[in-house]
């Protein structure tokens, strides 16, 4: 049986709410519904990766000690998982007659008809059930649903999640010989909490945490600029697809570096151009299919850019 205590991300996943990184005008929010013991509907904004999903249970379990359901709306995302399993524990009574609790994580995985439907049944239930909807994207979230519930948007603050990095590595024993590279690691891969957690789980080694210079990729990116400089667009994406390796396929991540490099780029035409370029390919990341095609659809837009310079 695998030990959930080898990662770290599940052993301190948070139990209490405390443990939740949130806003000073966030957690006054979320402490009023633990003192009163009761929620409105509730739609949880924020990147991958920042509680969105043990905040909403902790509320369940820990405040309300409700009977909820838990649905992952990423997975099962069509109209008939509203119909079904959605409606039917809507619409009965719960036995000892509180409020039922319904949440639906990763809401914005939802089909358009699944998000109409489920407007309806959180309208006509609201007497036994409410809901607690989590989403990465608030465009995503079709308006008449943002409307019934209070959104709040869970940004975490950057340096409490510094100090909650701080706090694991010393729980665990780990030696930081550097901290200005970890506090420069959180920042990079800031807001996602569990993503940073794993990546200084994977660079602890020997009870030390020795984290990798980001030279690499900025010289992986220097050259990639240079080849959309020349228009040698073929080779770019030859180039980038032999160093998957290097940036550990993380488009989303490279097309953040490649924004920085561009914005540093001393007298480069097209600059503002460029940066909106980039901005716009890492919006689609959010839904694309492909994630090295967007990126080489971005590097094709680059070129073009870059030669109307010419």
């Amino acid at each position: 049986m695998l030990n959930l205590d080898s990662l770290w991300c599940e052993k301190y996943r948070p139990t209490t709410l405390k443990d939740i990184i949130l806003t000073d005008n966030n957690a006054s929010i979320v402490q009023k519904f633990y003192n009163n013991k009761e929620i409105p509907n509730l739609l949880f904004i924020g990147h991958a990766g920042i509680g969105k999903t043990s905040l909403a249970k902790l509320l369940v379990k820990d405040a309300l000690q409700c009977q909820y359901l838990y649905i992952n709306a990423s997975d099962e995302n069509g109209i008939d998982t509203i119909r079904t399993k959605v409606t039917s524990f809507s619409k009965v009574k719960s036995i000892d007659g509180n409020i039922k609790v319904i949440i639906l994580d990763e809401v914005d995985g939802l089909t358009l008809d699944a998000q109409r439907a489920l407007r309806n049944t959180m309208e006509e239930y609201s007497l036994y059930t409410r809901f607690i909807l989590t989403a990465n994207y608030n465009h995503k979230v079709i308006p008449p649903l943002q409307s019934r519930c209070q959104t709040l948007d869970l940004v975490p603050p950057v340096d409490l999640c510094i100090s909650r990095v701080k706090t694991i590595l010393q729980s665990e024993g780990i030696i930081v010989s550097d901290e200005t590279k970890l506090e420069e690691l959180v920042r990079q891969l800031y807001p996602d909490l569990r993503k940073v957690i794993n990546e200084v789980q994977k660079n602890s080694i020997g009870g030390k945490l020795t984290i990798r210079s980001n030279k690499s990729n900025i010289k992986l990116i220097a050259a990639l600029f240079e080849l959309v400089k020349n228009n040698n667009i073929l080779k770019a994406r030859k180039y980038i697809i032999q160093n998957e390796t290097t940036f550990n396929s993380d488009y989303t991540q490279l097309l953040k570096e490649l924004f920085n490099y561009i914005d540093g780029y001393n007298s480069l035409d097209q600059k503002s151009i460029c940066l909106l370029t980039v901005s716009e390919y890492m919006y689609r990341m959010s839904f694309v299919v492909d994630p090295e095609i967007n990126f080489y659809s971005c590097l094709i837009q680059l070129s073009s850019n870059l030669l109307k310079t010419r």
